[in-house]
């Protein structure tokens, strides 16, 4: 909404809080219920007070009437401006001047922008401001001689403008609601990760659901996550659940909410309530994600149909997440083999690949890279030895020392990876065509195949080179055996600068005992 709406609670004034017993007081008790505002802006007090007590027991659509009151063109400006969600202003025309209301107006809808509030224009003096030009020249929405408005009329023209003001507030409620679903969604839509998107949804959800100014809301909580076993995965909550743990057991939810959950995985259907909402999204590979939330005391209509039409955008939104999940993993896959099959040929331990794409991602971390060339890093470091493939297995699997012929067929692998890979536009294959042709270079310059130095050699190969020879060194090869790691960390310290980035080593060694982990987890072998 705009500034039409920004207050959500109308607390009725205790006795001594106004200047004056006649400058603001609800026309009929019925607190909290919100009242519609009405501002009268009249130099003459009686006006007040007979309008005042004509209208005190006025109701519209279960709501009362609050008195605002001004008695000159810039007492009205100010009372306009401290309470922008007016409803209905009966506005006279001469006051301190012969066209104050006039002027008024102006300000109103000009200065103030404010297109919602009905005006009517009351007038003791139509001669001052004839009926047929203020109709033409001025932004009012009724106009009444003091003389005509009996108590029935009043009655009358009060009923046609709240419900006109209240069907404006409803189509701009609607048009600010869309708008809001237009750009959420769009939103969603450029999320890549699970996580990501659950988090984004929430996030949309709550804040569609603070949208209705007539709503009493409280601190909205929620929380989304995947189903699995007897525990959910929580991908994002806010409120109350905040303290929710990664992997929280369904005995860990409060029992109302747990049969929320049930019964919408159940029905497989999203549930609406008037105090909650349980959202259910399944994709076409059978997974499942629930989201609730909670904090208000009554959800509007139109909440409900924008929340209807929001989550038919979330429902894709999800599917496609999936969708590209499912297309990851399938790379992943790939990439692996294709890893797996350079290090088979070479009889190198299985998860060499596996292992330098771990390493790679944490010291890619460590190095504060962004998260999405961490995952890219991930995905492109096992191909580092994709070259080997093209090399004859006498020279691969020589237990010995190479020849200078034999050691310059065995550097070929890095150049025939680069131009196996980089003829792709996929950018994981590109970063992967880089490492693969770079990963031999050495910081001091002495490495191959194009004897680059320092900063020349791109990140990635830097981190690959370090995760390469770190496993090549915790593992035997054909030509010798595993180094303790007392001699890793020797040679890591000596080769400081020479073949790898400094820097790098640094954050290496500070961090050995997570590398250490990342070994023993996928191989199990004590070091």
């Amino acid at each position: 909404m705009t500034d039409n709406s920004k207050d959500d609670l109308i607390f009725f004034d205790e006795p001594g809080n106004l200047s004056s017993a006649q400058d603001e007081r609800p026309g009929t008790q019925q607190s909290p219920a919100r009242c519609w505002k009405i501002l009268i802006v009249d130099d003459d007090r009686e006006v007040h007070s007979i309008t005042t007590l004509v209208l005190k027991k006025f109701s519209y659509d279960g709501r009362g009437l609050q008195f605002l009151h001004a008695y000159s063109e810039s007492e009205a400006r100010a009372r306009i401006m401290q309470h922008p969600d007016t409803a209905v202003i009966l506005l006279d025309v001469v006051m301190e001047n012969n066209d104050s209301g006039l002027a008024f107006v102006e300000f109103v809808r000009k200065v103030q922008k404010n297109a919602f509030v009905r005006i009517i224009l009351r007038t003791g003096q139509p001669g001052q401001a004839p009926e047929e030009k203020v109709i033409v020249e001025y932004d009012i929405n009724d106009y009444k001689e003091k003389t005509e408005l009996s108590s029935q009329k009043l009655f009358t023209v009060m009923v046609s403008s709240l419900r006109t003001y209240r069907d404006i507030l409803v189509i701009e409620a609607n048009r600010q609601g869309l708008r809001r679903i237009i750009d959420a969604s769009a939103n969603l839509f450029e999320l890549r990760s699970l996580r990501q998107l659950a988090s984004g949804v929430l996030t949309q959800l709550v804040s569609i659901l603070h949208m209705d100014p007539n709503a009493i809301v409280f601190e909205t909580s929620g929380f989304a996550a995947t189903k699995s076993a007897k525990q959910f995965d929580i991908l994002a909550a806010t409120g109350k659940f905040a303290g929710l743990t990664e992997i929280t057991r369904e005995d860990e939810l409060p029992k109302n909410v747990l049969v929320d959950l049930h019964e919408a995985i159940s029905r497989k259907r999203c549930l609406c309530y008037a105090d909650r909402y349980i959202g259910y999204f399944k994709s076409q590979f059978g997974a499942e994600t629930v989201i609730y939330c909670e904090g208000w005391n009554e959800l509007s209509e139109l909440n409900k149909s924008l929340i209807e039409i929001f989550c038919t955008n979330v429902h894709i939104a999800f599917e496609n997440t999936h969708l590209n999940l499912e297309i990851e993993d399938t790379q992943k896959e790939i990439i692996y083999t294709l890893g797996e099959i350079a290090e088979a040929r070479s009889q190198e331990t299985g998860f060499h690949v596996k292992r330098v794409s771990e390493y790679s991602r944490l010291l890619g971390e460590k190095c504060g890279l962004s998260p999405t060339h961490i995952e890219i890093l991930r995905l492109a470091s096992p191909m580092h030895d994709v070259g080997k493939v093209a090399i004859p297995d006498n020279i691969l699997n020589n237990p010995g020392p190479l020849n200078s012929d034999e050691f310059s067929t065995m550097k070929n692998h890095a150049a025939i990876g680069h131009d196996m890979l980089v003829s792709s536009s996929r950018e994981i294959m590109q970063a992967a065509a880089i490492i693969a042709v770079q990963h031999h270079e050495k910081y001091d310059g002495s490495g191959y195949p194009a004897g680059l130095k320092g900063n020349d050699i791109h990140v990635f190969a830097r981190i690959t080179a370090i995760a390469d020879v770190f496993d090549a060194l915790c593992n035997d090869r054909v030509y010798r055996k595993a180094y303790d790691m007392n001699e890793i960390l020797g040679y890591f310290s000596k080769e400081r600068g020479c073949h790898f980035d400094p820097a790098m080593v640094d954050i290496f060694l500070a961090n050995i005992n997570d590398f250490i982990t990342i070994k023993k987890t996928l191989d199990g072998r004590a070091l």
